[in-house]
């Protein structure tokens, strides 16, 4: 039997930041809990991140997670908005660095094409899919609740998927390499 994992996915955000924990080890994972940090009740941006900061510290003690594994900021256009939104990833990494835990980081569009198989899936599609996968009853009113769930679940079938060793350049090399693993 597989050991059992607990991961703490969380979706960044200046206004609503999401979290999820999953745990895996058996025949597929199972989501605990979800929820959501409202940073964006604060007007002040240093306090947002304290906030962010001190609440995240309070979830991992609380549910005591192996890992975290945050979406990573997308490119976009307004750099101030992506500033702050990398120093709200920063606070959450620090907190889960703090708790020494391993970090891990996901772009949104292995996120979502891991969850529902297309890599521009809206925030509903990835809530409809995950909520009729694991048959939850109900969907928060804030997706990015159950966008950290698919942080979480998207890492978890990264770690579970077989190494690609980069020893090969191409299928004709692997033959040259291993000429007794093909007939």
């Amino acid at each position: 039997m597989e050991k059992k994992l607990r991961i703490l996915g969380i979706d960044p955000g200046t206004t609503v930041t999401g979290y999820g924990l999953v745990e895996t080890g058996g025949s597929k994972p199972v989501i605990l809990t979800l929820g959501i940090m409202r940073p964006g009740k604060f007007d002040d941006h240093y306090q947002r991140l304290k906030y962010l900061h001190e609440r995240a510290l309070a979830i991992i003690d609380e549910f005591r997670p192996d890992v975290m594994a945050l979406e990573a900021p997308f490119y976009g256009k307004n750099v101030q908005s992506m500033l702050k939104l990398g120093r709200a990833q920063g606070v959450l990494m620090a907190a889960g660095l703090y708790r020494s835990l391993p970090i891990f980081e996901y772009a949104p569009l292995l996120v979502k094409q891991s969850i529902t198989g297309m890599g521009r899936a809206s925030k509903e599609q990835v809530a409809w899919f995950l909520q009729k996968t694991f048959h939850l009853s109900d969907l928060p009113r804030e997706l990015d609740a159950t966008d950290a769930v698919a942080v979480a679940i998207c890492h978890h079938l990264q770690q579970s998927r077989p190494t690609i060793s980069s020893d090969y350049r191409n299928w004709e090399d692997f033959i040259r390499k291993n000429p007794g693993r093909v007939k």
